[in-house]
């Protein structure tokens, strides 16, 4: 071969390496790209699915979603635990926060307003809620969860692991009673994430049971949800439909408050999510205006991949 022909043949042979690489790297580059919006993706999906898993058995208490039927339930200030079932440690959140039935889904809007402390910070301008609800309890009966006992007419709640006395347990014989575990769920945005240090999470705090007691334990949910908005829709004329939407705190839920309907029923919820990526990506640029619910979160004009995300989700058991 001649020095000419081996030139062209170097000269072709470094074209198609060049070609080959180009392609490996836009193939790689829509490989990261594609696996961002995965992720994100993902986040958004759990988040909201636990969310909604929580949403719609709110004021289920087993075989009746009456609370108002269910006695040792807060009633006001004055008699908080009627039946002394908490510890000072589940008080600390608030002394209706576990027994408050009769109001099963309550919040605050663009504000961490529990007493008791946000785990690492709350988020600035993002909602906090509380979900009241039972799930069904295994046998055999443990002392130290908070659990309701219930027919279809009335319920009492116990933490001693012993059925209340009156209350059936023999299916054969009517008015046949269920237990279940009283769950309660307040849902809020930490500035930081425990697992991925920097990122924001959402997060919430669960009431558990144990040796000592009923407790409560604040969880880790989805890191990478910067921001959770909630609206809820209230029937206030008792024809079971949504006659408008408004924020949670709204006078019209609470007792007490000049505004204050007492037909007023939570129908339904509408939950946005802001969700952002766990790192920063190059060449991405965030230009949108982000406004989730009634916040406006503006522009943050950072290299973090984010997505808004909405549900409206349907109350199953708030129906008059």
């Amino acid at each position: 071969m001649t020095m000419v022909e081996l030139l062209v043949a170097l000269a072709i042979g470094s074209f198609l390496m060049i070609g080959a690489v180009q392609v490996y790297n836009q193939s790689r580059q829509a490989f990261v790209i594609n696996e961002s919006i995965a992720r994100v993706q993902e986040t958004a999906q759990f988040a909201m699915d636990t969310v909604e898993a929580d949403l719609r058995m709110a004021s289920n208490w087993g075989r009746n979603s009456r609370g108002s039927f269910v006695n040792g339930r807060y009633i006001d200030a004055s008699d908080p635990d009627p039946l002394s079932l908490t510890t000072p440690s589940v008080n600390a959140c608030g002394a209706d926060w576990a027994l408050d039935l009769v109001q099963p889904l309550v919040g605050s809007n663009n504000a961490y307003t529990l007493p008791c402390a946000a785990d690492n910070g709350a988020q600035a301008n993002s909602d906090v809620f509380t979900i009241r609800r039972a799930t069904v309890a295994t046998a055999p009966l443990e002392a130290g969860l908070i659990q309701i006992q219930s027919t279809r007419i009335q319920g009492e709640l116990f933490a001693n692991g012993i059925v209340p006395a009156g209350f059936n347990v023999d299916p054969a014989l009517p008015p046949v009673s269920e237990t279940h575990n009283l769950l309660v769920n307040s849902y809020y945005v930490s500035a930081e994430s425990d697992l991925i240090p920097g990122v924001p999470t959402l997060r919430r705090k669960s009431l558990k049971g144990g040796a000592g007691g009923p407790n409560i334990e604040d969880e880790e949910v989805a890191p990478g949800v910067e921001n959770i908005q909630i609206q809820l829709g209230v029937d206030v004329d008792e024809d079971n439909t949504v006659d408008r939407y408004v924020n949670p705190g709204d006078p019209i839920l609470i007792p007490g408050d000049p505004a204050f309907i007492l037909t007023a029923r939570v129908m339904t919820a509408r939950v946005w999510m802001v969700v952002r990526g766990i790192t920063p990506e190059v060449g991405i640029q965030d230009t949108v205006n982000y406004q989730p619910g009634d916040v406006n979160l503006g522009v943050y004009a950072d290299n973090f991949r984010r997505m808004q995300v909405s549900k409206t989700i349907l109350l199953r058991n708030a129906r008059t």
